[in-house]
Formats: C-alpha cells, structure tokens, sequence
C-alpha cells in the first residue's frame, strides 16, 4: 500500500511541473516571438511560439523552431498532450566550426510536449556526399509515435571568403 501511495504522489507532483520542461542535458531555446491562434474568454489563450537555438556541438549554425501550445486549462496545468506539428529552419550564422564529435541523429534540444508521453527532439546528421548538415524535428510517444516532422538543411560554405570549408564526415563517429 505505501508504494502504491508513493506512486500516486510521485505522479501528483510531476503533474504539476508545466508541459515544456526541457532536459537538463540541452541548452536552453532563446523565446523570440508569439502569435495568439485561438482567444480563450475564461482560460488561457492558444498559441505558436518560436524559439532560436544555436547548435551545441556546431558553431555557426542557429535553428528557429516554431511549437503550438494548446492553452485552456489543461494546457496551463500541463495536462494538454501538445500538438506534433513543429516546422524548423536551420542557417548558417557565422564560420561554421565543428565543436566535438557527434552521432548520425544525436539530439541536441528535446522538450517534453505531454504529461509524461510526447517528446519534441530536434537531430543533427551529416550528408556526407554533399558536406551538408541536415536537422530534423518530430515528436514521439510512449505507445505511438507521430510521422509529422521538419527538416532543414545548412550546406557548409566558407564564410566570407575564409579558404576551405570543414567537412561534416570527419566529425561523425564511427562505429
């Protein structure tokens, strides 16, 4: 019976924490703008918030994503599974540097979009062939996942007349 309760208060208290709690591990997004989609006269209004986000492991690249936010009651509480549709644009800012190493699809931003089912992960890869940087955004769930996604891709170009340009393939792991 005690673990029982402890359950349910553990399931209480994450009830609380709000729908955007990001992961520890991923750099924080940069608010930029929002944009009312649906006027609430008793609750909290519906939106499409964009957010900026420079690549940990990638100097001078940003990505601006733009997330819906349900609103009403259970969206402030945290309780509204969020939507799927999230669209992405990813650029070039500056030279481009690569910082570290990465995997094919390595996560760097995951934000969970429901009480405990649905995650947003935005996924670096490298094209190889072409020395492009592609990005990807979706959202999963626990039982099923969702096919609606985004994607952006930045060709990597010297910047401003600066020689050659580095080659994505020499920062991919390999098995």
């Amino acid at each position: 019976m005690k673990r029982i309760m402890k359950t349910f208060l553990a399931a209480g208290a994450l009830a609380l924490l709000p729908a955007s709690v990001v992961a520890a591990d991923f750099p924080e997004p940069d608010f930029i703008f929002k944009v009312r989609t649906v006027f609430r006269l008793l609750s909290p209004d519906a939106y499409i918030r964009v957010y900026g986000i420079d690549d940990p492991k990638v100097e001078g690249v940003a990505c601006h994503f733009a997330v819906p936010e349900i609103g009403g009651w259970k969206g402030w509480a945290g309780l509204a599974e969020e939507r799927s549709e999230v669209s992405l644009a990813c650029r070039q800012v500056g030279p481009i540097r690569f910082k570290a190493k990465f995997e094919q699809g390595e996560a760097f931003y995951e934000e969970r979009r429901s009480f405990l089912f649905k995650k947003l992960h935005l996924v670096r890869a490298c094209d190889e062939k072409r020395n492009v940087l592609v990005y990807l955004t979706y959202s999963d769930k626990l039982i099923e996942g969702s096919p609606k996604n985004s994607v952006s891709t930045v060709p990597i170009i010297p910047w401003g007349g600066s020689g050659e340009a580095p080659r994505c393939a020499d920062f991919v792991k390999k098995d």
